[in-house]
């Protein structure tokens, strides 16, 4: 398995897209699959925030995990966050998904940034053995999330 910047496979932008919006509509009420691939074509820059790692073997797309700027406009204190951790269903289990986070992670302690973000409905345990700390709890567009941080001192 792969780990590759998008920015160097940008046909893989619609297939991420799809798989975003398929799982996480519910929290972007509003947002279109046609919004999502725009604002993910702002990721194919040289900049670290945003961006998007895909997990790939054997040419086929697996997962995906992002760094962006902020995800919850609840929160505009904390950046940058985490986002778009996805493993297609049927690869799911494999250590994909903890692998995605660990790259992720590892590429934003070559930065300045001192703390990295996320939030989940569903996953703090996955978070919480990679070294994750839980910050609250919070009910986010009418689903409860945990807030979550990475120390990357």
């Amino acid at each position: 398995m792969k780990i590759k910047d998008l920015q160097q496979s940008p046909e893989n932008i619609f297939k991420l897209a799809t798989w975003h919006h398929e799982e996480w509509m519910y929290l972007n009420p509003g947002q279109t699959l046609e919004d999502r691939i725009q604002k993910m074509q702002t990721y194919l820059s040289d900049n670290i925030v945003p961006s998007t790692w895909f997990a790939e073997e054997d040419g086929v797309v697996l997962g995906s995990a992002a760094i962006i700027e902020s995800d919850m406009e609840t929160h505009p204190e904390y950046t940058p966050w985490m986002a778009s951790v996805f493993v297609a269903p049927e690869h799911r289990r494999k250590g994909i998904g903890s692998t995605l986070v660990k790259h992720v992670v590892a590429e934003t302690k070559k930065t300045a940034y001192k703390t990295l973000y996320l939030f989940t409905p569903d996953q703090q345990d996955l978070y919480k053995s990679l070294g994750w700390k839980q910050l609250q709890n919070e009910n986010y567009r009418g689903s409860d999330v945990a807030i979550m941080s990475y120390d990357l001192s």
